[in-house]
């Protein structure tokens, strides 16, 4: 048996603007996907995927080396996996070329949360089939791929994209004041390849990816709480300038004392938010069960 590793992730900055060159802080997850893969002589691939709860959520069967679905309860998911083992077999022409097997994957966080089901399942087969991630998400999923280079990190990092290959550096990122710091789920899930479709659409100046790419800096190297919520709070606005729509605060939260900051596709998934200790019982009492705090979600 065979067994292979991801980290879910985080965008903290950046969001949207990475994708046109702007320098983004995203931060690996302690929660991730595994995923165990067990050879056998037979010509078949059988799939299965397990919750963080242990439920089994996807199954299905392939045929060896075609890949064609043979049996599955979920035929959308199904067919975008035999199109991913399909890449893979472009990448790497000898891969599950004559023999089959299973493969059980294990998720360790919701997989509604949009912490990187995908990713880190793109991870966990490209580690597998010894192929590039990068290229393999391209092709797939698509997105900037800031996400499969925090499923192997061991630290935060600061990310940009440039061919052939991302920029990834590695960077400290460890504030004093984290234990005042929450991560907080919408449960309003946002289909991000719709989001980067539609961001294809909005112009952007190159003086708004360097701001951008310079308010990363500010937010790793501030020294205070109420620096990084400056910070959090001009990223916010910036980015609201961009896409022509109103904060996350400004809709939701407008009362709140401290700074909220929107990570990932606007309106969906987590948010950030920067208080004290009261700050889960403020979110909690306005319908937002999921309160997970920084140094529960940082890897």
């Amino acid at each position: 048996m065979e067994e292979y590793y991801s980290h879910g992730k985080l965008l903290l900055s950046g969001e949207y603007m990475v994708l046109r060159g702007a320098k983004a802080l995203a931060i690996p997850c302690k929660m991730g996907q595994s995923l165990k893969f067990t050879p056998q002589e037979t010509a078949l691939l059988k799939w299965q995927s397990w919750d963080h709860n242990g439920q089994l959520w996807f199954s299905a069967d392939f045929s060896v080396p075609d890949f064609e679905i043979l049996n599955t309860d979920t035929p959308v998911m199904a067919n975008r996996l035999a199109q991913i083992l399909k890449q893979i077999r472009l990448q790497k022409n000898t891969f599950l070329k004559e023999k089959g097997g299973t493969i059980a994957t294990q998720l360790e966080f919701d997989r509604h949360w949009g912490l990187g089901s995908s990713s880190t399942l793109i991870s966990n087969l490209s580690q597998w089939s010894k192929t590039n991630p990068y290229l393999l998400l391209e092709n797939s999923f698509g997105g900037s791929g800031y996400d499969i280079a925090c499923a192997t990190a061991k630290k935060p990092l600061v990310f940009q994209m440039s061919n052939p290959v991302p920029e990834i550096e590695e960077v400290e990122f460890d504030p004093s004041f984290k234990s005042n710091l929450f991560f907080i789920y919408l449960n309003q899930k946002k289909n991000s390849s719709i989001a980067v479709q539609q961001f294809k659409n909005i112009e952007v100046s190159p003086e708004k990816v360097l701001q951008t790419s310079a308010l990363t800096r500010q937010l790793i190297h501030a020294k205070t709480q109420s620096d990084f919520e400056l910070y959090m709070m001009q990223h916010e606005n910036l980015l609201g300038e961009i896409l022509g729509l109103k904060t996350i605060k400004e809709i939701y939260f407008q009362d709140y004392q401290g700074a909220v900051k929107s990570l990932g596709a606007w309106g969906g998934d987590f948010v950030l938010a920067s208080g004290d200790k009261n700050t889960p019982d403020y979110f909690k009492e306005k319908g937002f069960k999921v309160v997970v705090p920084y140094e529960e979600m940082v890897y």
